[in-house]
């Protein structure tokens, strides 16, 4: 089937189109200096002709000055979360108890009556990584009612990634950077328009309300050269060894004493993670004692709490910690999920304080020469 193009004048039909369907629209927006997924209601509110500066540690918004004829709107890396929001809250109540008037206990499950909601500009590691939340969430002997719930109220408007990050390394764990399914529809921005297709029976209805082109023999070919040129730019990479099997014979390494001299063991590669999914549960109760609400909140391992037991904390020090994340991330996940838990996206080296980058501490610790 011949390529369609959605014209960059008709973008808003598609946001339309989405809201007609009964969907909350999300979409990128510049909010506080860093490209985030936020209400849409109109193309204008889209990062147009910015692109992202990533490096451990570093995170940079550069105004680009494209004519507007030519302007981009998505060639930056990622937003600074992923999707994870959208389907995991990061805080909410799973249920509430009351005291009645005759003394007896009552428990009320909390509803989820929340509106569906539709995103675009989701990269394919995010894909990725919801794949595993699902994995996590829904595919266990016990499914979280919550999670499902937002999980079959979500519609994906994916974009192919043409600017990926310095911090990037989805081509290593084989999760980008061009899209290949899990999705509903799926664009291809080029100067003119984008060029988009269905991923679904959802994504086939939407077609069918927009007014789409033929993309022309030049545009077909713009959309194979893009495609190959960010196939073939040098990401950083993983090393190429197993490891998993190097990480668990790492137990009592020199370098988890080094890197805890730098981790603040603060949690922001925890909080950034699109796949991350610790959380604690805690009772929130009346000082009269007449209510209680049960209440679900995201965790992180790098928390003291996070491994307390009966009055002791088994990973005391930062450097347990960070042991204890790198090696269920990139080992103990393929014993779950028969594959490593990162999907390359690098959001947990940028946006670390100190800028400890993922990369080079498996080299480290695996001892890995970069000769």
């Amino acid at each position: 089937m011949s390529a369609q193009i959605l014209k960059k004048s008709d973008f808003d039909q598609l946001i339309k189109a989405l809201q007609n369907a009964g969907y909350d629209v999300y979409g990128p927006q510049v909010k506080d200096g860093a490209i985030v997924f936020d209400l849409l209601e109109s193309a204008s509110q889209l990062p147009q002709n910015y692109s992202d500066e990533q490096q451990p540690g570093h995170y940079h918004l550069i105004k680009t000055q494209n004519h507007q004829q030519n302007s981009r709107w998505f060639s930056w890396a990622n937003t600074a979360q992923g999707i994870k929001p959208f389907v995991f809250s990061p805080t909410e109540t799973l249920w509430s108890v009351k005291k009645m008037r005759s003394g007896e206990i009552s428990f009320d499950d909390t509803q989820i009556s929340e509106k569906p909601k539709a995103i675009i500009g989701v990269r394919n590691c995010d894909l990725a990584a919801l794949d595993l939340q699902d994995q996590h969430f829904l595919k266990q002997t016990h499914v979280d009612p919550y999670y499902k719930t937002r999980r079959q109220n979500l519609l994906l408007v994916a974009v192919n990634c043409t600017h990926p990050a310095q911090t990037c390394f989805c081509q290593s764990t084989g999760d980008g950077p061009i899209v290949q399914s899990r999705f509903d529809l799926v664009l291809d921005e080029l100067d003119a328009g984008f060029v988009i297709k269905a991923g679904s029976n959802m994504g086939e209805k939407l077609l069918n309300t927009l007014p789409l082109t033929m993309a022309s023999h030049f545009q077909q070919t713009q959309l194979r050269k893009q495609h190959d040129e960010v196939k073939n730019i040098k990401m950083p990479s993983l090393p190429a060894i197993n490891i998993k099997h190097a990480l668990k014979k790492s137990f009592d390494n020199h370098y988890w004493e080094t890197v805890a001299q730098h981790c603040l063991a603060c949690g922001n590669c925890t909080s950034v993670c699109p796949t991350c999914f610790c959380y604690s549960e805690q009772d929130k109760t009346e000082l009269d004692g007449s209510s209680s609400t049960h209440i679900r909140q995201w965790d992180s391992c790098f928390n003291s709490s996070h491994s307390y037991i009966h009055g002791i904390v088994v990973r005391s020090e930062t450097k347990f910690r960070y042991r204890q994340w790198l090696t269920h991330k990139f080992s103990g996940w393929f014993d779950q999920y028969g594959r490593s838990g990162c999907v390359g996206c690098g959001r947990c080296t940028t946006w670390c304080p100190v800028g400890i980058d993922v990369i080079n501490s498996i080299k480290n610790v695996c001892e890995v020469s970069d000769e």
